[in-house]
């Protein structure tokens, strides 16, 4: 077993434990996420435990897999079916894949939404996006064609797994709006599965292949870093500037360093926030997932569904040298 491998069993176990028993009166509402380990989720886990706090009578359980892959999210959802959990926001590794585990837990009563990376229609209640995907398509395209020089070079994109629903879409609205852009010429598309050592020899191969790369897209929190990190190490900072979606606290020594100029990112503790006030309207039948329905979601107001009955959490925010330290010590 590899050390990277060890920290993370350990974290799951650790996270696991700081869960802690459910109390029978409460609801429990189950955060899953695409894997444990990640700062991201991290800081999800922080709003949702800020919701419960808020509501009185909730329980989180904080739980994922190890590996970011739809088996191994089907395995936590069925330990949740037999625990009798009454809620589940997931951020799904596959949309499609965990669609029949999520329709028994919603057949055995339990209320299921989808956040961050969504699952299909019929495998949830509703969808909660961070943000409005078209916008977060332009703001990644945006980022990388602002800091080319003469505003013209070859971009990259490092992503997550293949199959997160989240970015792929992404990565569609960023070529939607390439004609906005025409300084900016997309080469190339990676994958990384949100692990940090892949992630970085993506990044590696991205170099090698395109010696002419001036920018790289992650629309990830893990690949950034890693792409920055490697960006760093081959001394090529200040020719390929990394951007895309992290977290301040994950990127301010990059953006000190000068491999990334600036990024984007939503306020995740918002997001594990809102996503369990949803669960728990949803599940108190205060509120129901259908289209045109707006869904409080405390602090953060209401989201309004579509006709796919989803919605958006807010605008993604831009951090860069003027701001990353101050938001570092947040997120």
């Amino acid at each position: 077993m590899t050390l990277l491998k060890k920290l993370i069993v350990t974290t799951a176990v650790a996270a696991a434990m700081l869960a802690g028993p459910a109390s029978a009166a409460n609801m429990k509402i189950a955060l899953v996420v695409k894997t444990l380990g990640n700062g991201f989720f991290d800081a999800a886990h922080k709003g949702a435990q800020e919701a419960a706090k808020e509501l009185g009578d909730v329980d989180i359980i904080y739980t994922g897999p190890t590996t970011t892959t739809a088996e191994a999210q089907i395995d936590v959802i069925n330990s949740l079916i037999a625990q009798k959990v009454d809620a589940i926001a997931i951020s799904a590794n596959d949309k499609d894949a965990l669609v029949p585990a999520l329709k028994k837990a919603m057949q055995r009563g339990i209320t299921v939404i989808s956040w961050d990376s969504g699952v299909a229609p019929e495998g949830r209640l509703m969808h909660l996006n961070p943000s409005s995907n078209p916008l977060i398509g332009n703001m990644c395209v945006k980022l990388a064609a602002d800091n080319l020089p003469d505003g013209k070079g070859e971009v990259a994109i490092l992503s997550a797994a293949s199959t997160a629903t989240n970015q792929n879409i992404w990565i569609e609205e960023m070529k939607k709006v390439l004609p906005k852009y025409p300084g900016v010429k997309l080469v190339d598309t990676v994958y990384g599965d949100d692990l940090a050592d892949k992630s970085y020899r993506e990044t590696q191969g991205l170099i090698a292949k395109h010696p002419d790369l001036k920018a790289i897209i992650a629309p990830t929190s893990v690949g950034i870093v890693a792409a920055a990190q490697a960006v760093e190490d081959a001394k090529l900072t200040g020719k390929i500037n990394v951007t895309g979606l992290g977290l301040p606290s994950e990127m301010a020594g990059h953006v000190k360093a000068g491999s990334s100029k600036s990024f984007a990112i939503w306020n995740p503790i918002d997001l594990g926030y809102s996503a369990t006030y949803i669960a728990y309207e949803l599940k108190t039948g205060k509120a129901k997932a259908e289209a045109g329905a707006e869904i409080p979601m405390g602090r953060m107001g209401k989201v309004k569904l579509d006709d796919n009955k989803e919605g958006a959490m807010a605008d993604p925010f831009v951090y860069d040298i003027k701001n990353v330290e101050e938001f570092a010590k947040i997120f």
